[in-house]
Order: structure tokens, then C-alpha cells, then sequence
């Protein structure tokens, strides 16, 4: 089975710290499951990007997947709310 490699960019690090405790085991848990499939069911394209979503609660994970590098890269982790606001 081949594994991806995950990467968080550093403004995504900066979104995790402010998540609270209890939700971050569960988001941190979910981003190491990408690892072995980034496609995981109950994820979503982005209709406007190349980039993926999945859920945990309110808080939502976007990634995008380099298929030819095995590379997942998280590029943003927030509150529903606020996660797909452009900046």
C-alpha cells in the first residue's frame, strides 16, 4: 500500500494551534489518516480550486493532493465559518 506524505503549511500550523484541545486530537487524527488515503469517503472537491475538504464537527480541513509526488499538503484548517472566507 503506498503511503503519502503530509504536509502542513506553516499559516495551516498557525489555524491548529487556535482550535481548541478537545477537537484538535480528532483533526490531528484525521489529517494522519490522509496518509494512507487522501480521498477518504465523506470528502469533498472544491468546486472552485484543486483542493479537497474533509469534516470533523464544526471545523473543516483543506488539502490538495499531489498524486505524482505523494504529497498531501493541509493548506488551511478553521471553523466552518471561516475557512472558505477569502483573505
Amino acid at each position: 500500500m503506498v503511503k503519502y506524505k503530509i504536509y502542513i503549511k506553516p499559516s495551516a500550523a498557525k489555524e491548529l494551534e487556535k482550535v481548541p484541545k478537545k477537537v484538535l486530537r480528532k483533526i490531528v487524527g484525521k489529517i494522519k489518516k490522509l496518509s494512507i488515503n487522501p480521498r477518504p469517503f465523506g470528502c469533498e472537491k472544491l468546486s472552485y480550486e484543486e483542493k479537497y475538504r474533509i469534516r470533523q464537527g464544526n471545523y473543516r480541513i483543506v488539502y490538495s493532493i499531489e498524486d505524482e509526488k505523494l504529497f498531501v499538503i493541509v493548506v488551511k484548517v478553521g471553523h466552518r465559518r471561516d475557512v472558505y472566507k477569502k483573505r
